[in-house]
Order: structure tokens, then sequence, then C-alpha cells
């Protein structure tokens, strides 16, 4: 159950034109919103009014559905949009509080790469960079990269556990106070508070040290939202956020309970790790209005594009012979992407006796995410719920058009959750962590340091 006072944390995930795939259509939606950067800022300027914790990019590197153009000219997904860490960088200086939060796989980049550029944002927003950690899921990503066929799912997580350690050990490569830019003195920076990585594993080979100062959060916050058996042991080990996807409230419930009882082995407290349900929000003023909103955007989907989402969900696995109005197949192969999210919707099909059109309608919007629709109240008590009763730590909410969706949440359903005392009036400090309630890591120098203190001056060094 969820403890008194405790507030929910809030994240704005931002896919261009909104989540649903007809939002796009919309006649108020942005159309051109991946290549548009006034339209970004503006999202991102109406989240921090809305005290969210932080906005949220995903991204992939292989454009999805591109051995079926047909179907993929429908949709904007993963077409003509900006390189996220580029974006989030011109957004960090329009704004002030919000967390900056994106995507970059452990599969097809290298670990000095992604440690460099989220320390170099970390500095540029004064603390506010966050690394969504995945595995790529999609097997066209490998097809950039020289490979004939999608690393396997197993060696996917076992390089992602190494990958995480390396970034962390070149974050740590300078002290926090190392840099002394002493023009009396002329030592720029102090060698006793320098440490070279010399990282020598299974996947990598590293020297460093990193050109870049310890990020102003120590880490980045790391986000992941594996949901696999392999997936959470990872989240339990080394997220601080988790996004997850579990539809009802049993669900939530167990999944919650299973990764936050996972963490003590790990040498971790339960209250250092946010778990962030995504759910998409139909608001209307009324639930009449709110219903005919949800109606609109599912008759705005073409339907060549709702198979396609659903393809790619179940990992890439070719629908096209099954029939469109017959029972959803239980004699899929299985896949090589996503496995968690893939199971989840095999699970609600066969429970509840769904053709594949409707299985489709049913997850499109959110991409089998939450969907609730309804007045600003109702959609309050549904998210409320699910806070109090141990099944969420806060919500990563998915827009389904933009800009309306977003504008739509944040002046209505917003100010109901502060109400109800559920969220924040403002925001508790100036760094992602802060406003997170996450603790700021020590660099492994201080903890030795203090371990070989005596236990009173170590207490007098904590503060």
């Amino acid at each position: 159950m969820s403890a008194p006072g405790r507030k929910m944390k809030l994240g704005a995930f931002l896919y261009p034109t909104g989540h649903h795939l007809g939002g796009w259509r919309h006649p108020l939606a942005q159309a051109d919103g991946g290549m548009n950067l006034r339209h970004y800022i503006d999202l991102a300027r109406k989240a921090e009014d809305g005290r969210f914790d932080f906005i949220f990019f995903a991204d992939t590197l292989g454009a999805r559905d591109a051995a079926n153009v047909e179907a993929w000219s429908y949709s904007p997904k993963y077409t003509g949009q900006f390189e996220p860490l580029t974006l989030l960088s011109a957004i960090a200086v329009m704004t002030d509080r919000l967390g900056l939060v994106t995507t970059a796989t452990t599969t097809y980049n290298e670990p000095f790469h992604i440690a460099r550029k989220f320390a170099s944002l970390d500095h540029l927003s004064n603390g506010r960079a966050g690394w969504n950690l995945v595995t790529s899921s999609s097997p066209d990503e490998a097809f950039n990269f020289g490979l004939d066929a999608h690393v396997p799912h197993a060696e996917r997580y076992d390089r992602a556990r190494e990958f995480a350690t390396v970034v962390k050990g070149l974050w740590d490569t300078w002290e926090d106070n190392a840099f002394l830019r002493n023009k009396d003195s002329g030592r720029y920076f102090d060698p006793a508070k320098f440490h070279m990585l010399n990282h020598k594993g299974r996947w990598f080979r590293v020297r460093g040290p990193l050109n870049v100062a310890r990020p102003v959060q120590g880490y980045p916050v790391i986000v992941q939202a594996g949901s696999s058996e392999i997936g959470m042991e990872l989240a339990a080990e080394t997220a601080d956020v988790v996004f997850t996807a579990q539809r009802t409230l049993d669900q939530a419930q167990a999944f919650y309970a299973d990764l936050k009882g996972r963490m003590a082995k790990f040498g971790r407290k339960p209250e250092h790790l946010k778990i962030l349900p995504g759910v998409m929000p139909i608001v209307g003023r009324t639930a009449k209005e709110a219903s005919e909103k949800f109606d609109y955007l599912q008759s705005l989907m073409h339907p060549a594009v709702g198979l396609s989402l659903l393809s790619d969900m179940l990992g890439g696995i070719d629908l096209t012979g099954y029939p469109l109005d017959g029972p959803f197949p239980q004699d899929l192969p299985d896949s090589n992407g996503g496995k968690s999210r893939a199971a989840l919707i095999a699970e609600m099909a066969q429970k509840e006796g769904l053709t594949l059109r409707q299985v489709y309608l049913r997850i499109a919007g959110a991409r089998g995410h939450w969907t609730v629709v309804g007045t600003p109240a109702d959609i309050a008590d549904q998210l409320e719920q699910r806070f109090r009763a141990g099944g969420a730590d806060g919500y990563n909410i998915m827009p389904a058009s933009l800009p309306t969706s977003l504008n739509e949440f944040v002046e209505l359903v917003v100010p109901e959750l502060q109400r109800r005392g559920l969220f924040r009036l403002d925001y508790e400090g100036t760094t992602l962590r802060d406003n997170l309630e996450l603790p700021r890591p020590l660099h492994p120098a201080t903890i030795a340091r203090n371990e070989t203190k005596l236990p009173s001056q170590a207490a007098m060094a904590d503060g």
C-alpha cells in the first residue's frame, strides 16, 4: 500500500505526433512534429508547467517495417525524426527543472559513446539527464551494423549488464571535485582524483579515461523497460526507473512486488527504484465526450498500420497469412524480439477471445499499454487506485495526439491529482534525481575513504 504523503512521479512519453496510430491525422495534430523544434520546445514547456518529472523520447536505430513500405507509408512512426540526444540538448537550454530522458541501445552502441554523450547532456542541463538503457528489440537495427541477423536475446542482456558497468566506470573517471582550474598555481585538475578504468570483460575492453567531468547527478538517471525474467534481473540490479506495460491492477501489483523484491540481493532499497506503467489517457469534460474522442481516433487508423504495429510488437512475426477477423492465432512462432510484451498480448487475446483485428485495435493506441478514457476525475480515480494499491510509483503518460492530449492532461488531470494531494505543486529540487527522490551515487573513491575512517569520522563526512 502507498505510504502517507507519498507523491506520484510523472513522465511525459512524447512521440512526435502522439501515441495513437491515427493521432497524426487529427485536425489539431502537428503532422510535421518529428522535425519541428518549436513543437518539441512547446511540449517540453507545457510538461514543465505541469510539474512533470521528465519528458521521454523512445528511439530506434532502424526504420521499422522497412520491408513493408506500403503499410509504413501510412504512419509517421520512426519516420523523419530528430536524433533524440541532439534534440534534448536544444530543449535543455529552454527548460529549467524538467528531466530529459531518451533511449540508447546497448546492442548497437559502444559504452564510451554513451558515457560521453549522457555525461555531456547532464552538464548541459545542470543535472537533468536520464538514459533509457535498452537492448534492441527490432531485428531491423541489425541490418544497419553489418549483421545479417539480430543478436540473440540472452546475448543482448549479457552484453547490456557489462555495458552498464563500463559506462558507470567511465562516469567515475573523475571525482566530483577533481577539476581545480586554479590559475594561480597552474594546476587544472588534481591527479589524485583521476581514475583510469582499464576494463577487460567478455564483451568490452575499455581503458578510458572519459574526457568529460563526472556528471552533475553522479550518474544520469538510468531507466529500463524489460519485463522478461532476465530484464527484471538487470533492472533490479541497475535501474532507477522502470517503464512497464501491465494493463490490469492484478498484473501491475504482481510485477511491482516481484521487481522490488529482487532488489535486496543487490544491496538496494525498494524506494530507490520507481516503477512507472505507461498509460494513454483520453480526457473529456464528460464521459460521453471522452468516449467520442477515443472512437474518433480509432476511426483514423489505417488497417495496414494496425496489423504492422501488432507484427512489430510480437517481435517481427509475419501476420499477413492470418485472417483479420479470425481468432488470434495460437501457433505463432517464437521471436527474437521483445518477449514480455508479446506474452502480454497473447494472454490478453486468449483470455478475451479476440480476433486479430480486435487485438490491433485494442493495442494500437498505446501499443499494449494501459488506456484510460473518461473525465479528469475518472482518470484520477484509476491512477490513484493503482498508485495506492502497490501497482505503481507514478506513470509514464502517453498523449494520444499532440499537442492537444498533453495540454488536456496538464490543464485538467494534473490539477485534480494535486487537489487530492497525489502530485507535487512545485519541484522538490534542481536535478532529476532530486525530483524523483533518488540518491546521488557516491564516487567509489569517496566510499572507500569513508570506509577507512573511524565511525564518528565517517558520520561527520556524510553530513
